[in-house]
């Protein structure tokens, strides 16, 4: 069953970390997913990578426990956002403003899939990457990636 772009739009409005004290909305339908399989987001995640999606610019909106944020700089002008109880990480951002979210912390569908893997290059030996995305070892070509 297809979903009609308000109901995809819908789920994105009251979401929330892991322990339910940081919420947030984000009032534009998401960019595509990805997911990124270097060493740095293994470590962030916890897991074998990231799943994220980019946020149109203005459309993000912390709704409640924004003092409960904890951000981390990962590089100069690039960072995530997690909540300080759970260690949700909730979204990257990209010099001070929310550029994309994470896929794990949006309750029911976000209304996109994963559509490329990036930095498979890197991944870790126990890391099995399945369905049709396609995977680049690094950066995916430029065009694909705007």
């Amino acid at each position: 069953m297809c979903r009609s772009a308000a109901e995809r739009l819908s789920s994105l409005q009251n979401l929330c970390c892991f322990c339910g004290r940081i919420r947030y909305r984000i009032d534009a339908p998401l960019g595509p997913g990805r997911s990124c399989h270097c060493s740095r987001c293994r470590k962030a995640f916890s897991g074998a990578g990231s799943a994220y999606a980019e946020v149109a610019p203005g459309s993000f909106f912390w709704l409640s426990g924004d003092e409960n944020l904890t951000f981390y700089e990962t590089m100069p002008g690039w960072g995530l956002c997690f909540c300080r109880t759970c260690g949700t990480t909730l979204c990257g951002t990209a010099n001070g403003k929310v550029h994309g979210v994470t896929l794990g912390s949006i309750d029911g569908d976000p209304g996109v899939q994963i559509e490329m893997h990036i930095f498979v290059g890197s991944k870790a030996t126990w890391d099995h990457i399945g369905g049709p995305a396609p995977q680049f070892l690094e950066f995916p070509p430029q065009a694909i990636s705007n």
